[in-house]
């Protein structure tokens, strides 16, 4: 049972221990806690009277709470302990764990309660090999506070542990002295505060304080759920599985919210465990899936990646002007230049992705001022597309890292390093030009155009803008169409070899408008086919090629956020048998598995395994899977904007009988979706508020 992890978390930090609340340093999973990508807390181990703890239940208050029930002992002593444990934890900027003793005895009773404390300050990049680092340990009895601390010239990170109790303090934890009378209690609460500070040249310190109370957590952030959770539609569905699937969407996407330093906004992080920070990527899909359910997380992730855009050339980042972020790191390798993450810009999709997003949130919620705001970052993200997407002028945005020891090699949504390959495992040359990436900057384009035609007052750029688009689709569908198999290469070579392998990119095609109509049912035929559907959802890469391999995260697994897009994609353009197949297939999957959608499942069928096959390296939750459940809702009751209304056309998937969204926000105010599939009972379902 100690093997399980247990998490509490928001924003981008988090604690994971085991089921009995302890943390120990595990190789194989990131344990401890964490904020702005370093662990603060290594090690936090309870015992009592020299003994470990075991765990009898566990109430999971919500993602930022939680109780563990514990005796000392082992498992034949449960029935007769005479003391029991509370652990109850919270999370915010800062974690709190009150611990509560229990006298179950008729007599009095003296106990040693021991906490075990330390910290290795590891950098989250370095995890599974964590580098030994000189911490200063100060144990200051009178304040009852044991201080960590680390210093490498100007980067400084410190973990200081309070307890409201007395307490005996020494380099190595604290010990609490505690008699209890029969049936007594006693109980402290633990403070630990996480700092970053930065050293000013005068040698004067600048803390940006992470710490918080904890009433924050009891109130703050229970009523922030609560309102977060109202604010969202209300669902009523005859398929009550739906109604769990969707709260837990939510919520999840509420725990993944957390406010950039310098940005009075929330937006996304990528999720658990390894990417609890912001991805371009992430968080522009997060956005687009959930445009219809939570709005408001749009401005300010724009904002954030409007002021972090690319201003200059620099090798070590792949950053260009115009260039919209990979990847926001605050650890130590990124600081000193270990990784090239502070700032990494090594994604060629998010900044075609920065302009789809824009135009997508004005026609959901009519904010002109955003897109005249935003004018400028918008402009400099389409030139970008041509004067630095283009590598070798064949009009086809491409990809090359400069940075040889650290880059990422492929750099679009299959970032793995063979997931752009033929289907014979042949890997291809670079620059690479992938079709999603073609896709995204026509789309690009053709929204950009709308733009500048209705905002920014420029209708010879929106022309020309629309004139480059539609070159960009007739060369596209010459070039990347294989005639004899009747789908669309994943990739180009540099010398215009079609890369042929078969995979889910034929989706986010249909998603960008950029397929020809007369191509659509084959595409369809594909996508909905044995080779890409696993039952579950649609394959990263199509099954019975020689690099296929369904535990492969992008050779074969199955992604909820691709699926969304490939869903979209197909609804899109009328297939909405198709669509409907594969939404039913992710729908089953997250029942089936019930609680947060991980990041990725295996490609194995449905009729091989009868059950979702879940990898270890899979996060979970991750914010734009969550988000994709939202969107592959909102695709299939069809929800799209048109003027100033809500434009609805169902197509639901056989089973889920009637589904009505209603207060879905947007420039028309509030308005409700209807669909059905057959008759039955109706339940209503507002998010459930704490």
């Amino acid at each position: 049972m100690t093997r399980e992890r247990v998490l509490v978390f928001t924003g981008n930090a988090f604690a994971a221990g085991d089921a009995r609340g302890d943390m120990e340093l595990d190789a194989r999973y990131p344990v401890g806690i964490f904020s702005f990508d370093t662990r603060f807390v290594s090690r936090w181990v309870l015992t009592v009277n020299g003994e470990r703890l075991n765990a009898l239940s566990r109430d999971d208050v919500n993602y930022f709470e939680t109780r563990f029930f514990l005796v000392p002992g082992a498992a034949s002593h449960y029935v007769d302990a005479d003391v029991s444990v509370i652990r109850h934890r919270s999370i915010n900027d800062s974690f709190h764990e009150r611990i509560t003793v229990l006298n179950h005895s008729p007599e009095p009773a003296e106990y040693t309660v021991r906490l075990s404390i330390g910290t290795d300050f590891a950098d989250t990049a370095e995890l599974r090999q964590p580098r030994r680092r000189a911490v200063q340990v100060i144990a200051d009895p009178a304040r009852r506070q044991l201080r960590l601390r680390y210093q490498r010239d100007r980067f400084v990170r410190e973990t200081i542990v309070t307890s409201t109790e007395p307490v005996d303090v020494d380099e190595e934890g604290m010990t609490f002295r505690v008699r209890l009378e029969p049936e007594g209690r006693w109980a402290t609460d633990l403070h630990v505060a996480v700092g970053m500070i930065t050293r000013s040249e005068e040698g004067r310190d600048q803390r940006v304080s992470l710490g918080s109370h904890r009433e924050r957590v009891q109130q703050g952030m229970r009523e922030d759920l609560d309102e977060w959770l109202a604010r969202a539609p209300y669902l009523v569905a005859e398929r009550q599985e739906l109604l769990a699937i969707y709260e837990q969407s939510l919520t999840d996407l509420a725990s993944l919210r957390y406010q950039p330093i310098g940005n009075p906004g929330r937006v996304p992080v990528g999720g658990l465990p390894w990417a609890m920070t912001l991805y371009g990527r992430d968080s522009l899909f997060t956005c687009l899936q959930s445009l219809a359910f939570t709005p408001e997380l749009v401005p300010p992730t724009l904002r954030e990646l409007a002021m972090l855009q690319g201003s200059q050339l620099d090798d070590v980042r792949d950053e260009e002007p115009g260039k919209i972020l990979a990847e926001l790191r605050y650890g130590e390798a990124a600081a000193f230049g270990d990784e090239p993450t502070t700032i990494y810009y090594g994604a060629a999709d998010t900044t075609p992705l920065f302009v789809i997003l824009l135009d997508e949130y004005e026609r959901w919620s009519g904010d002109a001022d955003l897109v005249r705001e935003l004018r400028h970052p918008a402009r400099m993200a389409l030139d970008w597309i041509d004067d630095y997407g283009d590598l070798i002028g064949d009009g086809y945005l491409r990809y090359l890292t400069r940075n040889s020891r650290k880059g990422w090699i492929n750099q679009g949504w299959r970032n793995s390093p063979e997931a752009i390959v033929y289907a014979d495992g042949r890997l291809p040359g670079f620059p690479r030009a992938t079709c999603e990436l073609q896709g995204y900057a026509y789309d690009a384009k053709r929204r950009g155009a709308r733009l500048a035609r209705e905002f920014w007052g420029d209708p010879a750029y929106a022309d020309r803008l629309d004139r480059e688009a539609e070159a960009l689709k007739q060369r596209f569908n010459r070039d990347f169409w294989l005639p004899e198999r009747e789908y669309f290469a994943l990739a180009l070579e540099p010398d215009g070899t079609p890369v042929d392998a078969l995979s889910s990119g034929l989706g986010h095609l249909l998603w960008s408008g950029i397929v020809e109509e007369e191509r659509v049912e084959a595409l369809a035929a594909h996508l909905a086919g044995p080779a890409l559907f696993s039952g579950w959802g649609v394959r990263t890469l199509a099954e019975g090629q020689r690099p296929y391999n369904p535990v492969g995260s992008h050779l074969g697994a199955v992604w909820p956020s691709d699926n969304a897009v490939v869903v979209a994609g197909l609804r899109r353009y009328g297939c909405d048998v198709e669509a409907a197949r594969i939404a039913a297939g992710i729908f089953d999957m997250a029942e089936t598995l019930r609680g947060s959608v991980p990041e990725l499942i295996a490609g194995y069928a449905r009729g091989q395994t009868k059950y979702p096959v879940q990898l270890p390296a899979a996060g979970r939750p991750q914010s734009w899977s969550s988000g994709a459940l939202l969107m592959l809702l909102g695709t299939v009751l069809g929800l799209r904007p048109s003027g100033e209304n809500l434009l609805v056309k169902p197509a639901l998937p056989p089973g889920f009988g009637r589904v009505e969204l209603l207060d879905v926000p947007g420039r028309w105010g509030h308005s409700d979706a209807y669909g059905r599939d057959r008759a039955g009972t109706l339940h209503g379902h507002r998010p459930r508020l704490r």
